[in-house]
């Protein structure tokens, strides 16, 4: 089955794309340098952030087995984004540890769905085009670009405390544009029953091992990278673009997804990205200079970009059609779930102690691992299904 929607529709999922990372380009470089600034320490800043990972790894997989099961993907999807906007609110209103903990928490568990589900629409949308999958995602990036350049001003000249509101209006404007969503029907089944079948096959776990490895050498650059480049003394406005620069990089790579995946197998892709991660986080160790740091963001473009794409295309291909929500969900779980959360536990308890530098060593050895895992074992993985 190859379904498809119209014109309008994947550019409704531009649009939420659009949104979804205006909102990430507030929440990843500002939120925790906001905890740091109310006063949490290393240690508490990587529980909040891993918390939020540890609901992304449990309640993604519960929401998506209730959408499949259900065929109530889109009602499950707009109901996670309103009730996960009204939660967010909540954080104007303390700045003690422990709620901030309890409402990360709450929080997580209602905004763990939104990006497999808006990744499985996607997949759905573009049936038997999906190596076209980075023209529609790069509206994320474009907005993420202008969002972490603009919030990176506006803090300079008032308090950082301001993203909260921004974020809520962000996540409001994407509730309501969530009803215009598209949805391809299917039939009703007993999807929920794949999922062990879908996920303990040999060459998921080989995927999902060396996937969860990658996003936890990005733990210390997701958790304390600006927290990093505030400490060498550079301003909220550079932290702001060197983010913007690292997604500007993805976005060639993206427009051309197709060129890519039509010239280069997605083991290929995958193994290089690895590699390149290392690379980057390795250069992290050693670069002080404004030059050298914004040339090592544009490695961004194959360790988050590449990387990224290949993912989700290699997830939809070890997955059947009746399981597409969870297989996106498992992917996302797993990766930004499970892997982020271990990353950041691991970069908040060892900030102090090691420092970003010694965080980035262990990070570029987790990468390069990956790397030698998947290039031994990932060749036996069937990329498509016969």
């Amino acid at each position: 089955m190859h379904p498809t929607v119209s014109g309008s529709g994947r550019l409704m999922l531009g649009f939420q794309y659009f949104l979804h990372f205006s909102v990430m380009g507030i929440v990843l470089p500002y939120f925790n340098l906001y905890c740091f600034h109310i006063g949490l320490t290393g240690f508490e800043i990587g529980a909040v952030s891993a918390l939020r990972s540890a609901a992304l790894v449990l309640f993604s997989l519960v929401w998506s087995i209730l959408a499949d099961r259900y065929s109530a993907r889109k009602p499950i999807y707009i109901l996670c984004i309103f009730i996960s906007t009204g939660i967010w609110s909540l954080y104007l209103f303390t700045v003690d540890f422990w709620m901030i903990l309890a409402i990360t928490l709450i929080y997580g568990i209602f905004y763990s769905p939104v990006i497999s589900f808006l990744e499985a629409f996607t997949m759905d949308a573009l049936g038997v085009e999906k190596t076209r999958y980075g023209s529609i995602r790069v509206w994320g990036s474009v907005s993420f670009i202008a969002v972490v350049i603009l919030i990176g001003k506006i803090i300079d000249l008032y308090r950082i405390d301001v993203i909260l509101v921004l974020v809520l209006l962000g996540a409001s404007l994407q509730s309501m544009a969530s009803f215009k969503i598209p949805e391809v029907k299917r039939s009703r089944k007993h999807q929920a029953f794949l999922f062990p079948i879908t996920l303990f096959r040999k060459e998921v776990i080989v995927f999902l091992g060396c996937a969860f490895l990658m996003l936890a050498s990005h733990g210390a650059y997701y958790g304390f990278f600006s927290i990093h480049l505030e400490s060498l003394g550079y301003t909220k406005t550079f932290i702001g673009f060197t983010w913007a620069l690292a997604s500007l990089s993805e976005i060639g790579v993206m427009i051309r997804s197709r060129t890519l995946f039509k010239n280069y197998s997605l083991h290929t892709v995958l193994v290089f990205s690895f590699m390149m991660a290392a690379l980057r986080w390795g250069c992290l160790i050693f670069f002080r200079s404004a030059f050298t740091i914004l040339l090592s963001q544009c490695l961004h473009s194959i360790t988050y970009g590449a990387f990224h794409m290949s993912s989700i295309l290699y997830m939809d291909a070890l997955t059947p059609d009746d399981a597409k929500t969870v297989g996106q969900a498992a992917n996302n779980a797993v990766t930004y779930g499970l892997g982020l959360m271990t990353g950041f536990f691991m970069a908040g308890a060892l900030y102090e102690p090691i420092g970003a530098k010694g965080l980035f060593a262990i990070s570029g050895i987790i990468a390069l691992l990956a790397g030698a895992i998947f290039q031994t074992m990932g060749k036996r993985i069937k990329v498509f299904p016969p």
